[in-house]
């Protein structure tokens, strides 16, 4: 899709959407991660809401698990702009992925009974009550808690949940924004996330040359822990701030034993494979097979596949088996009755559009425990358990039991 000229320049741009959005809802929050984006946003929303004499909630999910200096940035931010903000600093037990480990591929942050392996504590201000919000349950996804907050927080007001994503930032960041999908008065820079929530791109055409730019040209707090990364020798669109063990974030994993010697023994006793995941990040830049595989001699990609799953952990087994299953039975709907081919052209494999067992073995090199290298999303962990029972069986149905 090309891009449209606006006739003025980013900053403006951005301040006429909060300006707007301010205009237009009863009810106010930012999504808040204490990373650069979510920082420059949260100044110009703060801007805006300073000029009104209005309130606005701060939504700040901490995944326990975090830099000690984005946390004293976070603090920073909400003492700035206490007399403005209606602060949520969320410490709840949710289930986190953990992409360094096939023996243990998720984790629960602040989870009960662990609390002596906790990478830190939470801050008194936090909530930690799991009966706070009547919507939560321990164990469940982030993806989930961020959706139902907003309906929570939201009632039956309009309701705009300021987000600090940048299509320049990654591809599929950019997707979010250019796929069809209601919009606030055909606002593209609005989505619809259910009932009366609409969540808000205010920067969403900012570059991070425009983010830094911002930053200094006004004199604002960032978070400092970029200044590290800076020394560290990554450039300004490597440095990236989130949970450590995700599956993009684990490039980034090595990087604590670097700028937070303190915190770095604390992570990797945290998960299972942290550690080996740093290592093998550091050396490459590329956990288990990220970028290019290559297969045993003697090897097809289909025995190489069945070769990886046998070596896998039973539960990790049944849930990669379940997904190559169902990636098998809808390519045969398609035009492939007799199987699919063991590799095919590499652009048309990586466009998504056919099938191989090269693409099966990549998800399983890569650790994708979600197999989005075969095009699917993530389950909803209140219907996994029900979606694995229900597997088992299709699987007999269709023959693909073997594994």
């Amino acid at each position: 899709m090309p891009k449209r000229e606006l006739g003025i320049n980013v900053l403006q741009a951005a301040q006429e959407r909060i300006a707007f959005v301010f205009d237009q809802f009863s009810k106010i929050y930012i999504s808040f991660s204490g990373g650069k984006d979510s920082t420059t946003m949260l100044h110009l929303v703060m801007d805006e809401a300073k000029k009104r004499g209005r309130k606005v909630a701060v939504l700040f999910i901490d995944l326990e698990a975090q830099y000690k200096m984005t946390i004293d940035h976070v603090q920073e931010m909400y003492n700035l702009y206490s007399d403005y903000i209606e602060p949520y600093w969320v410490a709840l037990p949710l289930h986190l992925r953990n992409a360094v480990s096939m023996y243990e591929p998720h984790w629960i942050c602040w989870e009960p009974g662990k609390e002596d392996i906790w990478v830190r504590n939470p801050p008194k201000t936090a909530i930690t009550d799991i009966n706070f919000f009547p919507f939560f349950r321990v164990g469940m996804e982030f993806e989930e808690f961020v959706e139902e907050f907003g309906k929570w927080y939201g009632g039956s007001d309009l309701t705009a949940c300021f987000v600090g994503i940048r299509a320049d930032e990654s591809l599929n960041r950019y997707r979010t924004l250019i796929t069809d999908k209601i919009r606030y008065q055909g606002k593209s820079w609005t989505t619809w996330k259910g009932n009366s929530v609409f969540n808000v791109y205010p920067i969403y055409d900012w570059r991070t040359e425009d983010i830094w730019t911002y930053s200094g040209k006004f004199g604002l707090p960032h978070n400092r822990l970029y200044d590290y990364m800076h020394k560290a020798g990554l450039s300004i669109h490597q440095q990236r701030i989130c949970q450590p063990y995700g599956d993009d974030q684990r490039k980034g994993l090595w990087l604590y034993h670097i700028l937070e010697p303190e915190t770095w023994p604390k992570i990797v006793a945290r998960v299972n494979g942290a550690n080996s995941g740093a290592l093998y990040a550091q050396e490459t830049g590329n956990i288990l097979g990220r970028i290019r595989i290559s297969k045993p001699e003697g090897h097809t990609w289909e025995s190489f596949s069945k070769l990886l799953l046998a070596s896998m952990p039973p539960k990790t087994k049944e849930h990669y088996s379940n997904k190559i299953a169902v990636f098998l039975k809808w390519w045969a709907d398609r035009g492939y009755p007799n199987g699919i081919p063991d590799e095919a052209d590499p652009k048309e494999e990586a466009a998504k559009k056919v099938p191989s067992w090269r693409r099966v073995c990549k998800v399983l090199l890569r650790n994708d425990y979600w197999c989005k290298g075969l095009s699917f999303s993530q389950t909803k962990s209140e219907a996994y358990e029900k979606y694995m029972k229900v597997m088992k069986e299709r699987r007999k149905q269709w023959g693909y039991l073997m594994w």
